[in-house]
């Protein structure tokens, strides 16, 4: 009878309270794509390995292991005291050329010399001048400079050494963009296109997503696989990313705005799918409506909705096997998808231990 007498004072809002407990999410419209999988390899954007072109000793090397460098930067120089003076040598032949072919270029225009012997000392002129190219260009293959900026790999040579043409001194990668090469099967041709957006993660970097861009689908399909080479770019602003790393990539296809619920509030019947819906009754209470929904695609934990919902509506998504459609139930939490699912049940003990003072209090 105390009981009794307690349910009978309890306020309205606490007698709907006698509903089954549920938790509600709100359906949302937000950006939304297909997802397709693939496996890539990455690449710098720009990467060459730094190789001797001629075969002489290191006489300075200017880095060092990891080392960053700026386009011209002087990596490695060989010996050249014979080529240095062969330089000076060849300049005063220039020098002395010019000078003849000035002496005789004045004589002719006076007609003291000879057409003939004015043409032979402008040939004289032009010999030396392309000695001189010719040993300013050796004296470059004795410099070994950055091509472009980047970063530099392992030092396989030391002071001293002797090289030959094809060794490898290091590499030198330009990782600020990364290139991301995977393949993907022929049938989504129609959706790839140059700035289709991807995910990336790489197995030895945890879960962190790289967001990049496809730059490139290559123009030939794989007659064997019917798979497609496709290229995409990815910002490494934080030079985490390297050259060789195994990504599991994501592409983005089809970008639009779709409304989604998480997948916990569908419910299936065979070919069908349904889900609670909340509505509002006379006294206020929270009705549960079964509704037949499409469906598209998924997502780990969201479903995208494609009919019979409507932004901004609410559906069940714990307690759907306790409630009943037209039957008040009570909204124990609404799930934003910013708290984990222990806290929203752990609202509902609270709730009771602020019910029950009120109750003893009646009685």
């Amino acid at each position: 009878m105390p009981i009794l007498l307690a349910l009978l004072l309890l306020s309205p809002a606490a007698a709907l309270a006698a509903g089954p407990d549920v938790i509600v999410a709100e359906a949302r419209s937000e950006p939304w794509a297909d997802r397709t999988e693939a496996l890539g390899t990455l690449r710098a954007n720009e990467s060459v390995v730094i190789t001797a072109t001629v075969t002489e000793t290191i006489s300075d090397v200017h880095f060092d292991d990891g080392q960053r460098v700026a386009t011209g930067d002087v990596l490695v120089e060989m010996t050249s005291a014979e080529e240095d003076a062969l330089l000076e040598e060849v300049r005063a032949r220039v020098a002395e050329a010019e000078r003849q072919y000035q002496r005789v270029q004045s004589l002719a225009e006076r007609g003291s010399a000879s057409a003939s012997l004015l043409d032979e000392r402008r040939r004289d002129l032009d010999t030396a001048r392309a000695s001189l190219v010719a040993v300013e260009s050796r004296l470059k293959d004795r410099v070994v400079k950055a091509p472009f900026a980047g970063v530099v790999g392992l030092r396989n040579i030391s002071l001293g050494a002797l090289v030959e043409p094809g060794d490898v001194i290091t590499t030198l990668d330009d990782d600020r963009i990364m290139k991301l090469d995977f393949t993907v099967p022929s049938v989504f041709l129609p959706s790839l296109r140059p700035g289709l957006a991807i995910e990336a993660r790489a197995p030895a970097l945890g879960e962190q997503a790289f967001v990049g861009e496809i730059s490139a689908v290559d123009t030939r399909v794989d007659p064997v696989t019917r798979s497609v080479q496709v290229r995409a770019l990815l910002p490494n602003p934080e030079r985490v990313l390297r050259p060789g790393l195994l990504m599991r990539v994501e592409l983005l296809r089809n970008p639009r705005q779709s409304l989604t619920v998480p997948e916990e509030a569908l419910l299936h019947r065979g070919d069908d799918h349904f889900v609670l819906a909340l509505a509002e009754g006379e006294d206020g209470a929270a009705i549960p409506e079964r509704r037949q929904v499409q469906i598209g695609a998924r997502r780990p934990g969201f479903v995208e909705i494609t009919g019979g919902l409507a932004a901004g509506e609410r559906v069940i998504t714990h307690g759907n096997d306790k409630a009943k459609p037209g039957e008040p139930v009570t909204v124990m939490a609404v799930d934003d998808g910013t708290r984990p699912l222990a806290e929203l049940l752990a609202q509902r003990p609270a709730a009771d231990a602020e019910d029950r003072p009120a109750a003893e209090t009646s009685e």
